[in-house]
């Protein structure tokens, strides 16, 4: 059964006396509470449920007494667009309105002033037995908005959207939103509906949208943003300057407000409209140096993933960013939203813009890497035909049919649908890979890379990524750190789970096995050779100019065994970092091989790990190249042990080995998956480059354990040569009388 994770909701606040005081006297402003650590988005000085929406917590108004739809059966509670009065479609303009005798405009004040507060406050409403609050900018665009196919749906989808995206405006911290999305989520009409929205309550300010290309954007501008402006009722759209429908820049010239018998003499008067609103919205050609220093209130950037070569989105973001503050203070936002193209196509830097946008990770100023807060919602929650009336997808396989939001029959749920396109496509790795992309169900999905360029199976590697997301509640890797025990060196090697540890694990061996020594001559040797062995990348300079550097790796892997609490061909072991000097990561390394009692293959071309080793008396446990014999070693070799990384040979062999081990032991068997565990390993092998291996710390590591567990596969055969045997037998001729010795 399904199990969303989308969001959660936090209550427990409400019980507090603090809180409730506040809400009494309706003392909360909108905006980041550091109190509380969420974004208010209410605006009436309440707060209720707390929405933790990929790490951010959004705080919405409090639930109030009277909402609509309540008398209604639950059957009949869903979102309904209000009845709007037949004669006010006639009227064009305030001056229309104007014209009109006061007793008719009486009865329109009402219905005019609530419109105006459901835009700005938002609105709560009854749907299937439970309230329901939109934003105002979501109670615009389901009102107010004309898309392709008409009014827009009310999707749970959308109103979670909706919640971060007031919440990325409500945050003076937040640049705006970087959403990953799927192809036909309605994201171009809900910004184009924005747009809208803010640029006709804003004065002297502008609007952007940039696209994938300037085409797309001036698609987006004519064909969206024009249309919506064009079909706003006339008491929410100011005097529009220049042609209905402008090409390339929208010109607003008077504010909208709210309507009363005062408003409409002081807003539409002479004066006001010479002055004008002098609020622009426009679009541009795509490129680096777009809006390059312009002042922006709202930049709209669509299809943000797809900008390919030679534009490129983080170089324009740069310079984008910078339009929308005023030296540390932001004073415009970006709604970013984009599927991924293929990460050669443009997708990586969307990637990267989107990791770097992560709202757990912020700088001292309280601000992500990007400015932007990353958005993410599973395909799951706005496939087209699993939405029901009430705006929920149908996840799993129904009972009986469900009427959907279209009308139509559900008789399946998405997520069965969904595994049935994936199973189809199998067997067309891109096909596949570009499904994902454009219906994602996780962030990983969303950047599937094309098999192309791949030098292993992709389809075996991601079905085990899959498989491993699906497991992830499921307990099967744990993360912590090895000591030794009471502080002392070269004692034993004690295991300690924390959240914060640089060890990933998936088996660790029974008691018996740990620590488990050999000393012979002085030298310590590993007890439980033959059962495992490691793989290490590693590096010999604690830090570089400007704290980069890759990161050092190493990998445990089992070999095939008879023995029952053993795991066979199984990776156990995942470490991939970088600590503050090289001298700790050497110390991790030594203590895990202790630990398991298994011997490591490492490179020899940064010895100070192999030095390491030596100098603690562990010399046994770093084994020699296995595709030479003893004999034919180098005097280094002979001292340290390990495997260069120069030699062709060893590059084929090591990508050989990779490939091999993923062909047999990753992705889906008959009735089963494989038991690798380690997504960054395989995120990794995915993107194996073998020409440029020292990007690649994960898989160099990972290859060298598979090598050191198959070893006898590269042992040198001794060269035969044959010999003619002299047994001392004399030959002679039989011709002639006499015979002849045969020299």
């Amino acid at each position: 059964m399904y199990k969303q994770t989308l969001y959660k909701i936090h209550t427990t606040h409400l019980s507090d006396k603090k809180i409730k005081h506040l809400n009494k006297h309706k003392k909360f402003e909108y905006g980041y509470n550091e109190d509380l650590d969420c974004v208010i988005i209410s605006k009436d000085g309440t707060i209720g449920d707390i929405y933790e929406i990929q790490g951010l917590k959004v705080a919405i108004p409090k639930t109030p007494n009277v909402i609509d739809g309540k008398d209604l059966k639950q059957s009949d509670q869903y979102f309904k667009i209000k009845n709007k009065p037949e004669s006010l479609n006639k009227i064009k303009s305030i001056y229309d309105f104007q014209s009109y005798p006061e007793d008719i405009k009486e009865k329109y004040y009402k219905y005019i002033d609530d419109e105006f507060n459901y835009r700005n406050d938002g609105y709560w409403f009854m749907c299937n037995g439970s309230p329901n609050y939109i934003t105002g900018s979501h109670y615009v665009y389901l009102t107010w908005t004309k898309i392709d196919v008409g009014a827009p749906d009310f999707r749970q989808a959308n109103r979670i959207f909706y919640y971060f995206w007031e919440a990325c405006k409500a945050d003076k911290r937040s640049y705006g939103m970087c959403y990953l999305k799927n192809r036909r989520s309605g994201f171009s009409f809900m910004a184009s509906s924005e747009t809208v929205n803010l640029a006709t309550t804003s004065k002297d300010s502008r609007f952007g949208v940039l696209s994938k290309t300037g085409a797309d954007a001036k698609k987006m501008f004519t064909d969206k943003i024009v249309p919506i402006s064009i079909n706003y009722p006339f008491f929410f759209k100011p005097i529009q300057d220049g042609m209905e429908r402008p090409k390339t820049e929208l010109s607003y010239k008077i504010p909208s407000r709210r309507l009363t018998r005062n408003a409409i003499k002081e807003t539409y008067n002479q004066k006001e409209f010479g002055q004008g609103l002098d609020t622009t919205i426009d679009w541009k050609n795509t490129g680096d140096n777009s809006y390059d220093g312009e002042k922006l209130q709202l930049l709209v950037h669509d299809e943000s993933g797809k900008w390919e070569r030679p534009d490129n989105i983080l170089n324009n973001w740069r310079v984008t960013k910078t339009c929308l503050r005023l030296g540390a203070r932001v004073v415009g936002k970006c709604m970013m939203g984009s599927t991924s193209n293929a990460l050669n196509k443009g997708g990586d830097h969307f990637k990267k813009l989107y990791n770097n946008s992560d709202v757990t990770n912020r700088n001292r100023n309280g601000q992500t890497t990007s400015g932007l807060y990353a958005l993410f919602i599973p395909m799951e929650w706005g496939y087209e035909g699993f939405i029901d009336k009430f705006g929920y997808p149908v996840f799993d396989n129904p009972p009986e049919p469900i009427k959907g939001i279209d009308g139509e029959k559900i008789h399946s749920g998405v997520v069965n649908h969904w595994n049935n396109e994936v199973e189809g496509l199998k067997h067309d790795s891109d096909a596949l890979n570009e499904y994902y992309r454009q219906f994602p169900r996780s962030e990983k999905h969303a950047f599937r890379d094309e098999t192309v360029n791949s030098l292993f199976n992709l389809t075996k590697i991601y079905e085990q990524i899959d498989y491993n997301e699906e497991m992830a509640l499921k307990g099967y890797v744990t993360t912590g750190s090895f000591s030794w025990k009471n502080g002392i060196k070269d004692t034993k090697v004690i295991w300690t789970p924390t959240q914060n540890g640089r060890f990933r694990l998936s088996w660790i061996p029974p008691v018996s096995l740990q620590n488990n020594i050999i000393i012979k001559n002085g030298i310590k040797f590993p007890g439980n050779d033959g059962l495992g062995a490691f793989g290490c990348d590693s590096y010999d300079i604690s830090g570089t100019v400007g704290g980069g550097g890759s990161n050092g790796a190493l990998h445990g892997l089992t070999t095939w065994s008879m023995i029952s609490d053993i795991p066979n061909t199984k990776f156990f072991l995942e470490y991939i970092a970088r600590p503050q000097t090289a001298e700790i990561f050497f110390e991790d390394v030594l203590m895990a091989c202790l630990f398991y009692g298994m011997p490591i293959l490492a490179e020899n071309n940064k010895p100070r790990l192999l030095y390491h080793f030596k100098r603690r008396g562990y010399r046994g446990f770093s084994m020699n190249r296995p595709d030479k014999s003893k004999i034919k070693l180098s005097k280094t070799e002979i001292e340290l042990g390990g495997i260069p990384n120069t030699s062709e040979d060893i590059k084929q062999a090591h990508a050989a080995a990779i490939e091999s081990y993923i062909e047999n032991h990753i992705g889906k068997k008959e009735n089963s998956y494989g038991n690798m565990f380690f997504q960054r390993t395989l995120e990794d092998w995915a993107k194996f480059d073998i020409s440029k291996r020292t990007s690649h710390d994960a898989s160099i590591s990972s290859g060298l354990a598979i090598m050191a567990c198959q070893k006898h596969l590269y042992r040198p055969s001794a060269e035969r040569v044959t010999k003619k045997v002299d047994f001392g037998f004399s030959k002679y001729t039989n011709s002639g009388s006499r015979s002849q010795i045969i020299k």
